[in-house]
């Protein structure tokens, strides 16, 4: 999933704001200890909470805890029971049942049933949706053909069959039973219904208020844990317990805030008065102390921080710009040029490791072994090497270029970084930077849209435990392909990947994939993830998974 680091937007005025309206909707200081209710700052108004076209982590987490699908996953990430109470499995794993339990009901009473599951994973794969996630829905029979059923032939897969919404391989049977066939038969597909493209929605309310029904907690109707109270835009979202939620019981929280307070000060600032509970990536200059004070704490994190060239052959860029861009021995001169180490240890400061694959440790092969098993490159770079490459790409000691842009969206760290790399391409390659800062949705929109004029900052984080979660992004036109990347052969190991049933086999084509992906280097690998936290001591109950989704079903304030 797009992943953001906390921004710096606003300024201390808007803080002094934020401030004010966060102490007259929460009373007081004491009053968080005093009531069961949690605020969770996210760091980022989230450009869209619809399950269908969400592709942020800061829309995911809200979704994971407004919404539940037919599993879920727990503390130890491993999928289980959820809106589905069991399922029975035939046809090597190609073809699952699933039976709903009847008691689950959505936050206006209603019945959650098989055709809401059905409704909502068709109303992702319809071309008209145009939904960055539709390919999370591939693995069923039939869903590619049916979301490029609207493409001119020439830009439809080669070998996939046009279909209709009606040959998707997904069926409500009866209310609470539902009908599933995969193209396929996939080891973590479990765990994939869990993801947020899978969750059920309602025709009757989508219908009527197409445009704005996930904007106003009048019409989100949600099956989860919380339901939507409000959402005031760039401010924050106030969720409340779900009283028809069929798990009601373990639900402890009568409130959940979310704050969206994307300057890294501001928000450290309300954490330490007591405004915010639970706060991610505090400022890097404070992270050092607190963490060895204990008064912050590391997660793991399955998840990639990397810089992404445009690629994309109808961009509009600079034609001098989208020379370099498409020079491959450009790309690997600006990922030489860069020490990583340097990177992690002077600007993040959190314990992050330094990137020398795309896939980060974390996901175990057939053989216990973790998948990540190569350096493509050195962690310290290799300046020398660099050197090299820009010469022969056409522009020794950097004669010839223009300035690079490099786009990231606005926070202190993510510019840190940006300032870091850019000292280190002119220092290393005498190659001129300049940097653009800009709001998390206008950086989701023009990286969705291949409309950045160079590089730009960008981040994965898992969305289910498999490497193929990092992989199948990188496939032509892929939804979530922000760098208009394109290799047949990387494409045809993709797709034989996901067809393979033989473990060990399957790992060794996502590994030859990702040495075409490293060959290329159409993205630029900077880090590996872990996520800083600071939480107060009375918010017990909370459970983080690898893939950064913060679960609050369980959550409580120790009074």
């Amino acid at each position: 999933m797009l992943k953001t680091k906390k921004s710096k937007i606003v300024a201390i005025i808007m803080s002094t704001l934020l401030t004010v309206s966060l102490l007259s909707g929460c009373g007081s200081k004491s009053t968080t200890n005093t009531s069961q209710a949690v605020t969770y700052n996210l760091g980022a108004n989230p450009k869209t909470i619809d399950p269908g076209l969400n592709s942020s982590v800061e829309g995911g987490i809200v979704i994971a805890n407004a919404f539940e699908g037919l599993t879920e996953v727990d503390a130890n990430n491993k999928p289980s029971a959820g809106i589905a109470k069991s399922w029975d499995v035939s046809d090597g794993g190609k073809h699952y049942v699933f039976h709903l339990r009847k008691d689950a009901k959505w936050s206006d009473g209603k019945a959650v049933t098989a055709h809401d599951f059905e409704y909502a994973w068709k109303r992702a794969l319809a071309p008209e949706t145009a939904s960055d996630y539709a390919y999370q829905l591939y693995y069923l029979k039939n869903a590619q053909g049916y979301n490029e059923s609207a493409l001119p032939a020439a830009q439809k897969t080669p070998g996939v069959p046009a279909a209709t919404a009606d040959q998707v391989g997904v069926k409500a049977t009866d209310d609470y039973t539902l009908d599933v066939e995969l193209e396929n038969p996939t080891p973590y597909f479990l765990g994939l219904l869990a993801f947020q493209t899978y969750m059920p929605l309602r025709k009757d309310i989508i219908t009527a208020h197409p445009k704005d029904w996930a904007l106003n907690g009048s019409t989100y109707v949600s099956d989860g844990a919380f339901k939507m109270k409000d959402w005031k835009q760039k401010d924050k979202l106030e969720f409340v317990k779900n009283p028809y939620y069929w798990n009601k019981s373990v639900v402890k929280l009568d409130k959940l805030t979310y704050t969206v307070l994307d300057d890294a000060t501001s928000y450290m600032s309300a954490y330490q008065s007591g405004q915010i509970d639970i706060i991610d990536t505090p400022p890097e200059e404070q992270t050092p102390t607190l963490l060895k004070q204990g008064k912050a704490k590391t997660y793991p994190d399955i998840g990639t921080y990397y810089y992404g060239f445009n690629l994309d052959p109808k961009a509009k860029l600079d034609p001098v710009v989208a020379k370099a861009m498409n020079n491959v021995d450009f790309r690997k001169a600006i990922s030489l040029a860069i020490d990583r180490e340097a990177l992690v240890k002077d600007v993040v400061k959190g314990g992050q490791t330094p990137s020398t694959s795309f896939v980060p440790a974390g996901m175990l092969g057939p053989d216990g072994k973790d998948f990540k098993q190569k350096e493509y490159f050195p962690a310290k770079g290799d300046v020398a090497q660099a050197k090299q490459l820009l010469s022969k790409a056409g522009y020794p000691d950097g004669k010839g270029l223009p300035a690079i842009e490099l786009m990231y969206n606005s926070s202190d760290e993510n510019k840190s970084i940006a300032e870091a790399v850019q000292a280190m391409l002119k220092k290393n390659l005498n190659i001129n930077v300049t940097l653009t800062a800009v709001e998390r949705k206008v950086q989701l929109d023009e990286t969705s849209k291949h409309t950045y004029n160079g590089i730009s900052r960008n981040a994965w984080t898992a969305d289910y435990a498999d490497p193929m979660t990092f992989m199948d992004m990188w496939v032509t036109n892929g939804g979530n392909n922000v760098t208009g990347y394109s290799n047949e052969a990387y494409d045809k190991l993709i797709k034989e990947a996901k067809a393979e049933t033989n473990a060990t086999k399957r790992f060794d084509e996502m590994h030859q994939a990702e040495d075409i992906l490293m060959k290329d280097m159409p993205v630029i690998p900077l880090y590996e993830y872990n996520i800083v936290c600071c939480m107060k001591s009375y918010v017990k109950g909370t459970y983080r998974t690898p893939m950064d989704v913060l679960y609050f079903t369980k959550a409580y304030v120790q009074k």
